[in-house]
């Protein structure tokens, strides 16, 4: 009998499992190396147990907890997902947070603010965790600096050739206007959303679009995000609504934490932020707060330090289990 220990929450929407106990040891000297050791067989068992049906759903997200890189970090974590391992979570750092604050794992002021570090497989970043009468209130992510990869790439979909712009937020995302489809970033639209977010990661990955330039382990498009612009807020910024479709097909319920970060990356290039944050709401009608904190050059090239506001909820603890005798084993995917 297998028996697997997890404490979720959602960020905005979208779920996130933390596996506490019952999960073999990841091999590797760094979390990148964790991340790229986990699909052997007994780590990888137990991602499909978490993530599949009947347990999980073609949209579900989780972690392993696994040691930091040294001892400038609290701890590393490896991302899961349906189809495998992710590079970057922003909505996940934004859980990991709050939990860290709420089990005791750092140390954390009854009022006012704590900043974790956490080493994660694109770099180090951090949950800077504001508390409030002992309770987390807010978190805001900290990723590794973002930047603007490619220009106007077109691709072919069946919508015909279409431009797309990639940015570097920790993973690739293509981000193209959703009505170039004569679509909505609403829930009515999300099949066809989907069908073409394969359509250009496919077409994109073919041509080697999104070529990391330091370590072909961080290469590769990631997500799609669909979005479209909302009124200017008065104060100045932007205000956008977007749906990223990450992996094969999945949804991301929150406006996803490091395609967050790849948006500012892009909008900051356009100069659209220069005075003020980006107010960017989900498919679901949630909402993290976006801003770049400064530039530096990253990679040879202009990068842009973001950081990305939200906020979890403890959904559930649970004890998942694997009985020898079931037929449908780790579970199944539909989509």
């Amino acid at each position: 009998m297998l028996e697997i220990s997890t404490v979720d929450y959602h960020t905005a929407g979208e779920p996130f499992r933390i596996v506490t106990g019952g999960a073999p040891d990841l091999h590797g000297s760094t979390v990148l190396d964790r991340r790229g050791n986990a699909a052997a067989v007994e780590p990888d068992r137990v991602r499909r147990l978490l993530v599949h049906e009947p347990r999980g759903h073609a949209d579900m997200y989780g972690c392993f907890v696994t040691p930091p890189d040294d001892d400038g970090a609290s701890f590393g974590a490896v991302f899961f997902h349906k189809d495998g391992y992710s590079t970057a979570c922003g909505h996940g750092t934004i859980a990991l947070g709050v939990w860290a604050v709420e089990t005791g794992r750092v140390d954390a002021p009854p009022d006012g603010e704590v900043t974790i570090w956490i080493d994660v497989p694109s770099g180090r970043v951090a949950a800077v965790v504001q508390v409030s009468g002992g309770k987390p209130r807010s978190v805001r992510f900290r990723n590794i600096p973002a930047f603007v990869h490619a220009r106007d790439v077109t691709v072919d979909t069946e919508a015909g050739a279409v431009p797309v712009d990639i940015a570097y937020g920790g993973a690739f995302y293509a981000s193209v206007p959703a009505d170039r489809f004569g679509a909505t970033v609403t829930p009515g639209d999300l099949p066809r959303l989907i069908a073409l977010s394969r359509q250009i990661r496919s077409a994109l990955d073919a041509r080697q679009a999104a070529e990391h330039p330091a370590d072909p382990r961080l290469s590769g498009i990631y997500g799609v995000t669909f979005y479209e612009d909302l009124p200017r807020p008065a104060e100045g910024g932007a205000h956008q609504r977007s749906c990223t479709v990450f992996a094969d097909g999945e949804v991301d319920r929150s406006p996803c934490g490091s395609g967050t970060s790849a948006r500012l990356a892009l909008l900051a290039d356009e100069g659209r932020l220069s005075d003020g944050p980006l107010v960017h709401d989900s498919v679901v009608g949630t909402r993290f707060l976006g801003r770049v904190l400064g530039t530096e050059t990253t990679l040879g090239r202009a990068g842009y330090r973001t950081e990305v506001e939200g906020m979890a909820f403890r959904t559930g603890e649970h004890l998942f289990v694997l009985d020898s005798d079931d037929p449908l084993g780790e579970g199944f995917t539909l989509r």
